[in-house]
């Protein structure tokens, strides 16, 4: 029982569970009853992902220090109580359950979730 964190769209690995998008904004040009079945995700939790505003800052990001400012302001979003309640929850639940969280980024190392799993590991959840 374990959490993978892995790039939405991408195959689903042998038991990997459910995929739980962490993504502002559904996959452009795919119908909402396909998510799942084109490996996306099947349940969408945004309040796990930067907001727009945040995000556009993540991706213009091209030295370590504006990687490392993005970080900061990602923690400091997932310290509000809706999102770390839900990580402490997935942390919980990642003894019991295998399941996925996920986005579309290509590089894990300049993604908000490398942090994401950075910060259910600091919760003690058992990741893949």
């Amino acid at each position: 029982m374990s959490i993978r964190i892995v790039r939405l769209g991408t195959p689903r690995s042998p038991d990997e569970g459910p995929r739980l998008g962490t993504v502002r904004r559904p996959p452009r040009g795919v119908p909402k009853s396909e998510f799942g079945k084109r490996d996306f995700y099947d349940t969408w939790l945004p309040n796990l992902s930067p907001t727009a505003e945040l995000m556009a800052q993540g991706l213009a990001a091209e030295t370590d220090k504006d990687w490392a400012a993005f970080s900061r302001k990602f923690k400091a979003q997932m310290k509000q109580p809706d999102a770390s309640h839900v990580l402490d929850l997935l942390a919980a639940l990642s003894h019991t359950s295998s399941f996925s969280l996920g986005c579309y980024c290509e590089e894990e190392s300049r993604c908000h979730r490398s942090l994401l799993r950075a910060l259910l590991s600091e919760r003690g959840a058992s990741l893949a």
